[in-house]
Formats: C-alpha cells, structure tokens, sequence
C-alpha cells in the first residue's frame, strides 16, 4: 500500500513532533518544516499529498504560504492548525482554499481524522501507480525506467517518470499544460512558456517506442494538452 505523503509545517518543536509521531505510527510518511520559508519551499516543490499548516510562523506566515500553494498546486489539500478559535478566522481560512481548520489544542484522533477525511476527497493524487504496461513492454516509474519485452531497457528521467505518471493516474482525461505545470514542474503557469512539456512528451514517445505521427499511447488534444490512453 502506498503511504501518503504529509507535510507538516509548524513552529514549535514539541508540538510538530508529536503530530509527525502521530501520523508516522498510522503509516504516512512524514516531512517537517519549522519556518515559513521552508515550509512554502517544501509545500511547492516535494511530492506531498497534504499539508498541516500553521498560521503564525517565523518568516513567511501561514495565509500567505496557503496562498502560495493554491496559486501553482490548487488542489493539494491543505488543513490549518491555529490557536486562533473565533469565526472569523474560520471563514477567512477556509476562503483563502484551506480544506479544514483544526483549533489547538486538539487531540490525535480528531487531528487524524480530519487528515483521512480531506485525504480521502482530494483529487490531488487520485492513485498511485508504479508500473504501466506499455505496447512492447512495461514502464517501471519506482525504478525510473521502461523493460521492453525483447530484453532492452530504456532509463527515463526523473520529471518524464513523474509525467507519465501523473497523465497515467488521469487516464482518459485531457490534461491541460497549465495543469501539467502546476502539478509536475511544480511552477506557477501564468506566462511560462509550455514547449518544455511538449519537448518532455517528445521524449517520452520516443522513448515509448510510439509512432510520432500516430501515438496510440500519449495523445495531443488539440486545444487542451495530452491524454494517457489506456492499453488494453
């Protein structure tokens, strides 16, 4: 079974490690960062699929990293963890895009289910997959590579595996380069230019041994961005 992966981005030492014992012992896997800063680093850049966020936070504060966050991965689940109690902070949280509000002090349990419900509804990382059959083969995204069926072997870099996984988790959806962007390369889109995407999948079909004027596997929707057709 393939552990979540939560970061945890709190201040205080003892309450920070206490979560992160808590969430290990029930099987996720567990990044830490004690500042702002590299919490907003960490939230943009590592393969996490939730974050618990505090608000008041040395350097960069806590709304302003979750503003951050759903700027270039807007659907990755955020939960913020505060002291303050009052509506209004509530409101302007889960406004701001936070998916839950957990008030301090709370107990483990309540804090783990709430992790496992917002977990459960995120569209952020609908599955995992670590290998994908292939026509000739199979491509191994653990190991980062594709084994054809007549002996060869390929290497695939570490953003074509993620690329190909991310479409292959998103089978029969046209997923826009934008979307690809903000996903993969972990960058906001607006004004980047996208033909690095268009250079990755090139690769990739390549590759993926597909015709590049009649691809079966990785297709182009015109208009919108690539698709992962599954294999029979």
């Amino acid at each position: 079974m393939i552990k979540r992966r939560i970061l945890v981005i709190e201040d205080d030492e003892a309450i920070r490690r206490g979560i992160a014992d808590a969430l290990k012992a029930s099987g996720y896997s567990v990044r830490e960062a004690g500042d702002g800063d590299l919490g907003l680093e960490l939230a943009i850049t590592s393969d996490c699929d939730l974050v618990l966020l505090d608000l008041i936070l040395p350097g960069r504060d806590g709304m302003e990293i979750l503003g951050e966050i759903r700027a270039t991965r807007p659907t990755l689940p955020v939960i913020i963890l505060t002291a303050r109690g009052e509506e209004s902070d509530r409101v302007t949280g889960l406004r701001a895009g936070a998916d839950d509000y957990v008030i301090k002090p709370f107990s483990v349990s309540e804090l783990l289910a709430r992790v496992e419900a917002v977990a459960r509804r995120s569209p952020e990382r609908p599955s995992d997959i670590r290998e994908i059959p292939v026509p000739g083969g199979v491509a191994n995204l653990q190991n980062h590579e594709i084994k054809y069926d007549d002996g060869q072997r390929c290497e695939l870099s570490q953003r074509e595996a993620e690329l190909l996984r991310y479409l292959a988790c998103n089978a029969g959806r046209a997923v826009s380069r934008d979307e690809i962007l903000s996903r993969v390369w972990r960058l906001d889109p607006t004004g980047i230019d996208t033909r690095t995407i268009d250079m990755t999948v090139a690769r990739l079909r390549e590759k993926l041994r597909e015709d590049p004027t009649n691809p079966q596997l990785l297709l182009t929707v015109r208009g919108k961005g690539y698709m992962f057709a599954p294999q029979e």
